[in-house]
């Protein structure tokens, strides 16, 4: 049985192979593959029932690093943790990071993760220079934005069905140090996270947003907006002990729920801020949950959906503010409800998520059919929007939906391996 993030759903898988060689090829079998890194995507798009599972984990090489450039080159199956352990004492950082740190290099390009500066920098395939595909049927294509491009932006984005990607070259960015100086803003309502959004891009790198997804009212779309940047060279900067902890239990039902959700929501609206830019560590700012491992057991057994959507500049104030009155309106969320902006610059994937526009993306508890009904409620408004959903937070999106958010997909199919496919896959292309 295997699990995403989520832990929903639950799928047999026919046989997991773990890789170890990079140079070795894919085994002849009647099974479809489909790569499997680290186990921190959501929804099905990283399981395949019935089908094979390609363990990346142990492809974790570093294969060349160039401190004066900021080049590296690793296989596919390293962490975005291990990157930075590497180069950040050497005073280089990831150009785009998303809220985990615990993602192997090729889910981070077979997603096209975006971070808090998607206005500024794109998405994480805008900053790879290369990489190396393996098919499944032995051939190996080396590629790039001037090598068999065509390939590079299918790989890019394209949910690990176009073959293995074996390693990749990214390109950092320079930092000082390790810290980042934060400037935190409460916001009363959606109309006044607007404003102070609209201003705060044009200052700072890093932006991203928390409201209260159960606010109603006058108070509705309160919430909290983060605005950061790579501290300067500074002296006297402090030392940081850190120490994740455990969730220690496996509870038969979801923790969150709207009487837990409301105070934990209040507690932190009205938690004290500073007027001026504080440093904080880029852990506690880029990967907040990562200092609580095996945090997805909140939810319970029955495990959690995330829903993350886009919508396009013209319709995201309106449509937000819709959404945010279903979602309150349901009792449904959960603590974790992100609202941030994504930039102009284009992504180079064919099936990319990350576009022009507003994002929300919130966790919910597997609640059964009322859970459901709500989604229906929110794709309505999303589709009207000529919105987009997230197929890597996803678990349950109509085909329809998933064809009309990616009008690439017909062409996308030129690219994918006779070989590999994936439950995600399937289930959009009935």
């Amino acid at each position: 049985m295997e699990l995403s993030w989520t832990r929903y759903p639950r799928l047999e898988h026919r046989k997991v192979l773990t890789l170890y060689d990079r140079f070795a090829n894919l085994p002849k079998t009647e099974a479809f593959f489909l790569p499997h890194g680290n186990g921190r995507s959501y929804g099905d798009v990283c399981l395949n029932e019935d089908g094979m599972l390609l363990h990346t984990r142990r492809l974790d090489r570093f294969i060349a690093f160039d401190q004066a450039t900021g080049r590296l080159r690793c296989e596919a199956g390293v962490l975005l943790k291990e990157i930075l352990d590497l180069v950040v004492p050497q005073n280089w950082f990831l150009p785009v990071t998303p809220g985990t740190q615990f993602i192997t290099v090729g889910g981070a390009i077979a997603n096209d993760v975006h971070g808090k500066n998607h206005h500024c920098a794109g998405s994480f395939g805008n900053h790879v220079t290369c990489l190396e595909l393996l098919r499944s049927d032995g051939q190996r294509i080396v590629c790039n934005m001037d090598k068999a491009m065509d390939w590079f932006t299918a790989t890019i984005g394209g949910l690990g069905l176009t073959g293995l990607i074996t390693w990749a070259e990214i390109q950092l960015i320079p930092v000082a140090n390790p810290w980042m100086l934060v400037q935190s803003r409460r916001f009363s309502s959606l109309v006044e996270f607007w404003e102070i959004n609209q201003e705060a891009e044009h200052r700072w790198p890093y932006t991203v947003a928390w409201f209260d997804c159960l606010s109603a009212g006058r108070g509705q779309g309160r919430g909290i907006y983060l605005a950061g940047q790579h501290a300067p060279i500074t002296e006297n900067l402090p030392q940081r002990h850190s120490r994740s902890l455990r969730f220690p239990l496996d509870p038969p039902f979801s923790l969150i729920n709207p009487l837990s959700l409301r105070l934990i929501n209040a507690l932190y609206y009205h938690k004290p801020l500073k007027s001026e830019p504080v440093l904080s560590h880029f852990e506690p700012f880029f990967y907040p949950l990562d200092g609580l491992l095996d945090w997805n057991r909140i939810y319970g057994r029955r495990g959690f959906f995330q829903y993350q959507c886009v919508l396009p500049p013209e319709a995201a104030q309106e449509g937000i503010k819709t959404m945010a009155k279903k979602i309150a309106a349901s009792g449904q969320g959960s603590f974790l409800a992100v609202l941030k902006t994504f930039g102009k610059i284009p992504s180079r994937g064919l099936m990319s998520f990350a576009r022009s526009g507003v994002t929300l993306a919130l966790d919910f508890p597997n609640c059964g059919p009322m859970t459901m009904r709500l989604f229906n409620e929110l794709d309505a408004i999303v589709g009207n929007a000529s919105g987009s959903l997230n197929p890597s937070k996803d678990a349950r999106m109509s085909a329809q939906m998933f064809k009309n958010s990616f009008p690439n997909w017909e062409h996308f199919t030129d690219f994918i391996d006779p070989k590999f496919s994936s439950s995600f896959w399937r289930r959009v292309n009935k």
